[in-house]
């Protein structure tokens, strides 16, 4: 395909910072060095027509870790990663109210809760044995106690199979749509061009700027961040980031609804939310961990199957019938433990990947790191 003069001159030419990816990171990273760096060209590149990754297609959830999830990083992670970890979760979450503002977020503040059924009696007793060491634990970033039982909800929420909550007053819930048209409206307010249905097949250090290869030609760039977390692994097969597919629903609005906020079910593994009066919930991953390492964005009927039942049994067991609505996939970038990866990979090549399914809370952050490091 030959490039046009126009094209040539308006869109490709002397590109300052290209960033492949136009989720969260991305963007916020293109944001940053538009801040810094008033007269720079910046382009960002994404494949999809929206966002191809997560950003689009998550659950909303304005949160840090719930109490067993912490836990379990304990168990793999030093306190001090653990600590820095939530501590950026939380950071990542005040500096995207900054950015964009809490109204264009959509945020709600209802806090979360996670719950525990008559099955997780020996994970409850373990927790409730930590809830003072994890307080103590988090006290320094948040200055009070984060997490208490509230069994009082169960009867509020509507709950009938389950027996223990404990709640979090710090987390909440954002609307993904608004967030993400917030960020996009922001760049483009900017001066950020934004060119979608561009694929990146390949991308090489050259003597002093990088070579993009995409289907019919090549860009040129003098520095290139990648940010397309679950999918990096078709651009930097060396890193350690595997994709991770998650699996969502959304109920048809559901007259005299009583759940209100994030909720975590089983380590976090499921975890729904009220949107106005519906209710999404996504999750159960951890039933086929290998078959959902990929980049398909195909539903299974085993997690679907098992949504579904935990809908009508767990979460809505005062509604004899509820109908679903819309069901979709997004994917996540994971690893073998849950630190971002920011760093430099070549002279002008750079990568802010991984964010462990957590982007919502930290992406914004991570994607001002990045720029930093540009």
């Amino acid at each position: 395909m030959h490039v046009s003069f126009w094209e040539q001159e308006s869109f490709y030419k002397d590109i300052d910072y290209v960033i492949i990816g136009s989720g969260i990171v991305g963007l916020s990273s293109a944001i940053e060095l538009r801040n810094k760096y008033s007269n720079a060209k910046i382009v960002v590149l994404e494949k999809g027509f929206l966002p191809s990754g997560a950003s689009t297609k998550n659950a909303g959830f304005a949160c840090f870790g719930s109490p067993t999830e912490i836990l379990d990083d304990l168990t793999k992670m030093s306190e001090e990663e653990v600590f820095a970890m939530v501590e950026k979760r939380w950071n990542g979450l005040l500096n995207l109210k900054n950015l964009i503002g809490e109204e264009n977020l959509g945020f709600e503040a209802f806090g979360s809760c996670e719950l525990f059924t008559k099955d997780d009696t020996e994970i409850y007793n373990n927790t409730i044995s930590k809830l003072d060491y994890l307080n103590a634990f988090l006290k320094p970033i948040f200055g009070v106690d984060v997490f208490e039982v509230k069994d009082e909800l169960i009867e509020e929420f509507g709950f009938e199979n389950i027996d223990h909550i404990i709640a979090n007053r710090f987390e909440g819930q954002i609307n993904t749509g608004k967030t993400m048209t917030s960020l996009l409206n922001l760049a483009k307010e900017k001066n950020i061009s934004i060119l979608n249905g561009v694929e990146v097949i390949k991308v090489n250090q050259g003597t002093d700027k990088v070579i993009i290869a995409l289907e019919h030609f090549d860009l040129e760039a003098k520095n290139v961040l990648i940010a397309t977390n679950g999918f990096a692994k078709q651009l930097l097969p060396e890193l350690n980031v595997e994709p991770a597919r998650a699996q969502v629903l959304i109920t048809e609005p559901i007259e005299g609804l009583k759940l209100k906020g994030p909720f975590h079910y089983e380590q976090g593994y499921y975890y729904f939310r009220n949107v106005g009066n519906r209710v999404l919930f996504g999750g159960g991953r951890n039933l086929a961990l290998e078959e959902e390492s990929t980049t398909d964005i195909s539903l299974t009927m085993t997690i679907q199957n098992k949504l579904d039942d935990l809908l009508k049994n767990v979460i809505l067991p005062y509604r004899q019938n509820v109908n679903v609505e819309m069901r979709w996939a997004g994917i996540m970038g994971v690893g073998d433990n849950k630190t971002t990866i920011v760093k430099q990979l070549d002279d002008n090549i750079f990568c802010a990947v991984r964010m462990g399914g957590m982007g919502v809370a930290i992406g914004s952050l991570i994607g001002k790191e990045a720029a930093e490091l540009l």
